[in-house]
């Protein structure tokens, strides 16, 4: 019943969010104010227990050079669920006409499905003052959402404004040995894209007439047509999002003989 397609939404979904988070810094300074190191925090996709594992087996990593170790960010998806308040008519269709050998066709997609996409961002840091630096950078642009633009359909041109609303921040300081022998502080922020999915695009060809007969009678084999309306878009090349009026052709049938309805003469 189904059949593929990848429209790549919730990737580009994902890429989006870790570009918002892809140039935080940390600057440390000595005790006269003067910056001397500026650092680059790295960002990685991966769960928070890939990081804490990492930390575990290495337990040496502390006391190593601070920009190969930590900072680090690190960001997953954490569920993606329906979200009904947003759904949108799915008869309505985004169109885009374009132009082949044998004609005018057109390229059509429905609206898309509302999700939300929920991401979790971790913050890993050395010392307290690291953390703070990182957090400081964040928090201002959520009040509480952060909209960007994603180009969901490039074929169509179709781009959406995606919200993505922080929700949570939780502080947690961990250690496996003394007290004063900090391991890690961790901020743990959660996030939710209101986004939306897109099914399979399909293409038709643009209507350019249109032909009804009509009848006297309900009995159309046996009865004789007694109109045909023909209905042709003005112009004969015209778009299929093009709103112009029409022309109208109307042939009539009396005593079995075929009339214009313009010209008034026998056809």
């Amino acid at each position: 019943m189904f059949g593929y397609f990848y429209n790549q939404s919730l990737r580009k979904m994902t890429i989006a969010f870790g570009q918002i988070f892809n140039n935080i810094q940390i600057k440390r300074k000595d005790s006269s104010g003067t910056t001397v190191q500026s650092i680059r925090v790295p960002l990685a996709y991966g769960p928070k227990e890939k990081f804490l594992v990492r930390l575990d087996q290495q337990p040496s990593l502390e006391n190593r050079e601070f920009a190969v170790t930590l900072p680090r960010l690190g960001f997953e998806i954490a569920s993606i669920n329906y979200d009904n308040t947003r759904k949108l008519n799915r008869i309505q269709k985004f169109r885009k006409v374009k132009s082949e050998k044998d004609g005018k066709i057109m390229d059509f997609n429905y609206m898309p499905v509302p999700y939300n996409i929920s991401y979790n961002l971790y913050a890993f840091t050395a010392t307290a003052e690291g953390g703070l630096q990182i957090i400081e950078q964040i928090l201002p642009y959520f009040q509480p959402d952060y909209t960007v633009t994603i180009n969901a359909i490039p074929n169509m041109n179709i781009k959406r404004d995606v919200p993505i609303v922080l929700n949570s921040i939780t502080y947690e300081d961990s250690y496996t040995e003394a007290f004063t022998k900090r391991r890690a502080v961790i901020y743990s922020l959660g996030f939710t894209a209101k986004t939306y999915l897109f099914g399979p695009a399909s293409t038709q060809k643009v209507v350019k007439e249109v032909q009804s007969d009509l009848y006297t009678d309900t009995d159309t084999t046996n009865k004789a047509r007694e109109e045909r309306i023909i209905v042709v878009p003005d112009p004969t090349n015209a778009d299929a999002d093009d709103d112009f009026g029409f022309t109208t052709t109307i042939n009539f049938y009396e005593d079995g003989k075929k009339y214009n309805s313009i010209t008034g003469e026998d056809e």
